[in-house]
């Protein structure tokens, strides 16, 4: 399994032939001035809610690959209205089996609402299981108790956690987020991009190894395999 890092919350994540891009938001960040999203492939796009730091770009990608597009029912319904007809809605709790593997939507503890303002429904996370893995991508999110449910139900090899503070977690809540969830691995996300959620990396990377965990915090562009 094959991880590539676009900035913000934006991972590709490539398997056998699938390629699934979470959460686009690269032509607005500054950080990912280097990225050509014209040359990015995906087959599925899987969008935890629907702030612009989360969806800016999924028009664009949709137009050059035609992936579908995967979120909430009300995320679902704005992108039905701009044109995107390959779509799948979902609603936390739900499962559904696609093509690469499975995918199940759980809670987020965050906001969600539209660039215009408009309501964008709940904010969600995703267990996903392919390729002989399962991970948890939580998107935007604070530290809750619904996260042990997970730990309950899959072993999670690895998890995409925000770690930015002021709108998300922390690093110390992100770890505790995944003894809660039950893995040692963790990709960081959601940090540095705007003043408000710059993070110390020496510091992060040494408060999970002082827990025993190890912290990963890809370069934008820079890929690793799982």
């Amino acid at each position: 399994m094959r991880i590539t890092y676009y900035g913000h919350s934006c991972f590709l994540v490539e398997f056998s032939t699938f390629k699934i891009l979470f959460d686009p938001f690269i032509t607005p960040n500054e950080l990912a001035s280097d990225v050509n999203i014209d040359k990015i492939e995906a087959d599925h796009i899987l969008v935890s809610h629907g702030h612009e730091d989360h969806i800016a770009d999924v028009e664009r990608i949709f137009k050059n690959t035609n992936a579908k597009v995967v979120s909430t029912f009300e995320v679902i319904s704005y992108f039905e209205k701009k044109g995107i007809d390959d779509v799948h809605p979902m609603n936390h709790g739900g499962k559904w089996k696609f093509d690469f593997g499975m995918v199940k939507m759980v809670n987020a503890v965050h906001s969600s609402s539209f660039p215009d303002g408009s309501y964008a429904g709940q904010p969600a996370g995703f267990i996903i299981e392919a390729d002989g893995k399962t991970f948890y991508y939580a998107g935007d999110t604070a530290l809750h108790q619904d996260m042990k449910q997970i730990a309950e139900e899959y072993d999670i090899d690895f998890a995409f956690l925000p770690i930015g503070n002021n709108f998300t977690m922390d690093v110390l809540d992100g770890l505790r987020a995944a003894d809660y969830v039950g893995t040692s691995k963790i990709i960081g996300m959601h940090y540095d991009t705007f003043p408000y959620i710059e993070i110390d990396h020496d510091a992060a990377v040494k408060a999970a190894q002082d827990k025993g965990k190890e912290l990963i915090l890809l370069e934008i562009g820079k890929s690793l395999t799982l």
